[in-house]
């Protein structure tokens, strides 16, 4: 049997698919292409237990009528026995299509299927951190590569050595952050970096933070809230980037956030991306809230997603990934770092899986 406060929760899914459905229905949706594209990607992502939980009721509904015909008083024995052995059949099938809907409540919810934004900053390790940085850059397009999803870069920060400083990128596709969200934390890097003569080995560290995108109509941004800076952007771009200051710096007034974007061409598009990277961060920071104000564990027991939280090591002398969060290790670093991330993010989705069914 599903517990009282699951079924709750699948009845206000239940309801809230219909009421999108009807939304999307109307006419007047059609005024608004962006609010037509929030509504669909909440009911894409809520289409599966909204389904699954109709097809529960339909079997429990049916199970009601072999019931009542089992236990009637009708003079048909033949009828009665008939309705008793499809009350068995429908037993096993209620029995599995209630732990499938427990499985998938585990696993999915309304961010699953979002696009992300990363955000990857060198940490402690100075131009080998920053080196570092770059590799996990080029893991996660690669990994992006093989899973068919599509990355932009956004903004970086170079180091003379290639290295970045920091660096955003967008990455679209389908289930992104389902399949990304435990990403976000430190990155512990164990090698010789190419700036050590002597061959000692050095340790050094990433931070990594991803973010669910988010449509301009989710998250309200207030023009009052916002201040402007604009600045030359450094690095890579000749002319342009000597003599027009088309970087941008943004602060969230009200919460102190500071996004910095630059792009050799246009303060527009830098204008544009810091925003799409502000919403991200507010979003993110809102679901926390309601998340802790719920009660809820955020993200099971897989990890908080804080920056702080050192969540994996990778020891390129031993050719080993180790992930602290599961105790996860795994010596093909080499293809890891190539992209075959399959069985490390495999592993920390069945986790937070089996931890959000032990709280079910």
């Amino acid at each position: 049997m599903l517990s009282e406060p699951l079924t709750a929760k699948l009845e206000g899914v239940s309801t809230r698919y219909a009421e999108l459905e009807r939304l999307l229905a109307s006419a007047d949706i059609h005024a608004s292409p962006g609010k037509a594209r929030v509504l669909s990607k909440e009911l894409g992502s809520l289409a599966k237990l909204a389904r699954k939980y109709a097809a529960l009721r339909d079997l429990r509904a049916r199970h009601a009528e072999a019931k009542a015909l089992a236990e009637g008083n009708g003079d048909d024995p033949e009828l009665r026995e008939l309705a008793r052995e499809e009350m068995q059949a429908l037993d096993g099938q209620i029995a599995r299509a209630e732990e499938e809907l427990k499985e998938l409540f585990a696993s999915e919810d309304r961010d699953t299927a979002r696009d992300v934004i990363v955000e990857i900053r060198a940490a402690t390790g100075g131009e080998e951190a920053a080196l570092f940085a770059a590799d996990l850059f080029r893991m996660y397009q690669k990994y992006a590569e093989r899973k068919g999803w599509k990355t932009e870069l956004m903004h970086c920060h170079t180091t003379d050595l290639g290295g970045f400083r920091e660096v955003f990128f967008s990455v679209e596709g389908t289930d992104v952050y389902k399949h990304l969200r435990h990403e976000s934390g430190v990155h512990r890097v164990q090698r010789v970096p190419v700036t050590e003569a002597s061959g000692r080995r050095h340790t050094s560290t990433v931070t990594v933070a991803v973010l669910p995108a988010v449509e301009e109509e989710e998250i309200e941004v207030k023009p009052e809230d916002l201040e402007w800076d604009t600045f030359r952007a450094s690095g890579p771009g000749g002319q342009n980037v000597n003599k027009v200051s088309s970087a941008v710096r943004l602060t969230h007034k009200p919460t102190g956030i500071v996004v910095s974007m630059q792009d050799e061409r246009s303060q527009h598009k830098n204008r544009a991306k810091a925003l799409r990277v502000l919403r991200a961060i507010l979003y993110e920071r809102k679901q926390e809230e309601e998340a802790k104000a719920r009660g809820d564990l955020r993200r099971a027991q897989v990890g908080t997603g804080d920056r702080s939280e050192r969540i994996r090591t990778y020891n390129f002398p031993e050719n080993r990934l180790s992930d602290h969060r599961i105790g996860l290790t795994l010596y093909k670093l080499d293809a890891i770092m190539l992209g075959d991330l399959d069985d490390v993010v495999a592993a920390l989705m069945e986790h937070e899986k089996r931890a959000r069914l032990g709280e079910l």
